[in-house]
């Protein structure tokens, strides 16, 4: 059985994917073991109260400077026991030593088809106006491994959809959570999960 935690930042839309994943059997082999917001008052800490699954904030605001909330934010993630740590929109620079005490053992998904509009600024619409703007006639989204870059660790998978004429940054936004993020985050759960 995978452990699986969740860290997520806003609604949680990726993280009612993966919850309804395991709920239906999509995701097999998996047990979802916590959620981790960086933010208080999220709509994903409902989700995941709904969902009977542990939750926990972790603020940057809650601690006197950067290097004490990394040690916090480990420690909650220790105490979890994690096998997989999947990043759901969680919008916080991963520090180092978790990333090397996790090696190969955190995912993240992003809305585009890296090597496309990603890397240091390139998150939620601001990726979609990018994509417009260099009239793109397909974006996606991709799963990967999470290393010290920015995107840049091994992908797992990736799924395109179809830019079309009129989109604004948020209709593809949509489109791309509907058609690709809410799939391809539990398909790579489960594969993980069944490997």
């Amino acid at each position: 059985m995978l452990r699986v935690l969740v860290m997520v930042s806003g609604g949680g839309t990726n993280l009612q994917a993966i919850i309804d994943g395991v709920a239906d059997g999509t995701i097999s082999n998996t047990e979802l073991v916590g959620v981790i917001s960086n933010n208080y008052g999220v709509y994903s800490l409902e989700r995941a109260k709904a969902a009977g699954i542990k939750s926990v904030v972790v603020s940057p605001k809650d601690y006197e400077n950067r290097s004490m909330f990394n040690d916090a934010l480990l420690d909650t993630v220790d105490s979890f026991e994690p096998d997989l740590i999947v990043l759901a929109g969680f919008l916080v620079v991963i520090p180092e030593k978790m990333i090397d005490r996790y090696e190969n053992k955190i995912i993240n998904i992003h809305p585009s088809l890296i090597p496309s509009f990603c890397g240091t600024g390139y998150y939620g619409l601001k990726v979609h106006e990018a994509a417009l703007a260099r009239g793109v006639k397909v974006s996606g989204a991709t799963v990967h491994y999470v290393d010290k870059g920015t995107d840049t660790g091994p992908i797992i998978m990736q799924k395109a959809v179809d830019v079309l004429d009129g989109d604004t940054p948020k209709d593809l936004q949509q489109r791309i959570m509907e058609q690709a993020e809410w799939k391809l985050l539990p398909a790579a759960i489960n594969k993980i999960a069944n490997s």
